[in-house]
């Protein structure tokens, strides 16, 4: 292994269980005083340097030829923008990371890194900006955190008063604590403490662990600023920053807050950028706090969903919806792997499906705004260890859901926009399996055909031709073909009331 990986850490601070006497807190790295935050004034030659670049080439990456790596990022669908850019790596080994990471790789599985790790990981442990955009489930939790750990082993222990060092800013709880599984997972074995803190939950507990010393705090912007602004943490010593699903914490209106919580850096850090989509907002973003960034984009720079997913779109009336889930589920449940999620604008259809499919006899879970955070994680936790096998959501409650192991997605009611509706597929078809979605299209919806069209396009998917009645500004339909109102499959009929019996769903208890 590289010695730069192995640490720079001193003695003293937080850094085991016999050292940590939280009494003094007469340290200059005490707590705010303010009550609400200012911009810090920065004098660079006041700040203690750190060291952000840590990668040093496996002989094998070094040895590749120009024509060889071209071709590797070709056949990876990898692009990358910016000047000096490491070569990808193909394997776990070229990675050079130390021990206690790639034996915690070995004990997970994994058997190659992943498109957006093989590029991601020599630049993120270069120390430089950058941006990465890739759909979801292709693997950037780990491209972000376990050079997350590398960066929090070669710096100084934190002292009492100290902030976190490496701060990951995330959309949603549900996504925050996913993240803070993996950091439990390959944060151990380098004793490197973590927090969660979001909103819906006590602050006391999380209050404690910052105060006790988290060198690596995941957030939801609006729990992190109200513990900046009430003086609980702060982030003088921050020098490693993760903004995740970045396009998704700016359509969630987070903006400002990410802005006021970066000017809370120092300017000299290092920042990762994650996100699905590259809009213009995400880009101002990029360009207003990411100097001399480089970028890597897995796939399409337009909107593109995975392209392991197959998109089937069933141009349909309301009223038919009903049945034709009822079709579906009936032969989705004959499948082996039948992990769904159902998809529903508002709160009372998500209330409304799941007790019509309860009363089919088939075991699913409803989920949305609504629901006390007891009830959301235990709806959550059912799903995840398959005692529920379908789950009906509103946007709002999926956003972050991170189960690998979904088959099935439907959009029972199309969503708002095409990018909502890849954010929804891409709940299947994630780690590089495969996986279906299935929607629901109606009249009400045409005035988004030709986004959609544009998506399944770029995704090598057949679009339904009535698509393209829409798109070009048509809208009659009917008939009971294979694309009109005969549904997903010749299979099937009935009344939700009349496929319990043989459901592949059910589960072992009831609601």
């Amino acid at each position: 292994m590289v010695s730069s990986y192995a640490g720079n850490r001193g003695n003293g601070g937080y850094r085991g269980s016999s050292q940590n006497n939280y009494n003094d807190r007469n340290s200059s790295y005490g707590k705010f005083e303010q009550s609400t935050m200012k911009k810090p004034n920065w004098d660079m030659s006041q700040l203690e340097p750190f060291e952000k670049n840590f990668y040093v080439p496996h002989p094998a990456v070094g040895n590749r030829s120009h024509m060889e790596v071209e071709n590797y990022r070709a056949s990876k669908e990898i692009s990358v923008h910016g000047d000096d850019i490491p070569k990808p790596i193909a394997s776990f080994e070229e990675a050079n990371f130390p021990d206690y990471v790639q034996s915690q790789l070995m004990t997970q599985g994994f058997s190659s890194p992943t498109a957006i790790q093989a590029q991601g990981w020599p630049m993120a442990l270069s120390g430089r900006n950058m941006v990465g955009i890739a759909s979801t489930g292709s693997g950037k939790t780990l491209a972000y955190t376990l050079p997350a750990i590398v960066h929090i082993n070669n710096q100084a222990y934190l002292k009492r008063g100290d902030g976190p060092i490496v701060l990951i800013l995330a959309p949603t709880r549900e996504l925050a604590q996913q993240i803070k599984v993996v950091a439990d997972e390959f944060g151990a074995s380098s004793q490197i403490r973590n927090t969660c803190v979001f909103g819906g939950s006590p602050k006391g507990p999380q209050l404690r662990d910052l105060e006790r010393g988290s060198e690596l705090c995941i957030a939801t912007p609006g729990r992190m600023i109200d513990f900046l602004e009430s003086g609980k943490t702060n982030l003088r010593r921050c020098t490693y920053v993760v903004l995740d699903e970045a396009d998704r914490m700016l359509d969630m209106g987070f903006e400002p807050q990410i802005r006021k919580i970066i000017e809370q850096i120092r300017p000299d850090r290092q920042i990762l950028m994650w996100s699905a989509t590259w809009p213009k907002e995400v880009k101002r973003l990029a360009e207003d706090f990411l100097a001399d960034h480089v970028m890597l984009n897995v796939g399409s720079m337009t909107l593109s969903a995975n392209h392991n997913i197959q998109q089937i779109v069933d141009v349909c009336t309301e009223y038919e919806k009903e049945e034709k889930l009822n079709v579906l589920l009936y032969e989705i449940s004959q499948e082996q792997e039948n992990k769904t999620i159902i998809f529903a604008e508002t709160k009372r259809k998500v209330d409304e499906i799941t007790r019509n499919i309860r009363k089919a006899g088939y075991y699913a879970m409803g989920i949305h705004g609504d629901k006390q955070q007891q009830e959301r994680d235990w709806v959550l936790k059912e799903f995840r260890t398959g005692r529920a096998n379908i789950l009906v959501a509103t946007d709002v409650a999926a956003r972050g859901l991170d189960v690998d192991d979904v088959k099935f997605v439907i959009n029972y009611d199309y969503p708002n926009c095409s990018e909502d509706y890849v954010h929804r597929i891409g709940r299947t078809g994630r780690s590089d399996q495969t996986g279906t979605a299935y929607t629901f299209f109606t009249q009400d919806n045409r005035n988004k055909a030709s986004a959609l069209i544009s998506v399944l396009t770029e995704a090598n998917q057949v679009v339904n031709p009535k698509l393209y009645e829409f798109g070009q500004g048509g809208g009659s339909y009917g008939g009971r073909n294979r694309w009109g109102g005969g549904g997903f499959s010749k299979r099937g009929g009935g009344s939700f009331r009349s496929r319990g019996s043989s459901s592949g769903f059910r589960g072992s208890r009831q609601w």
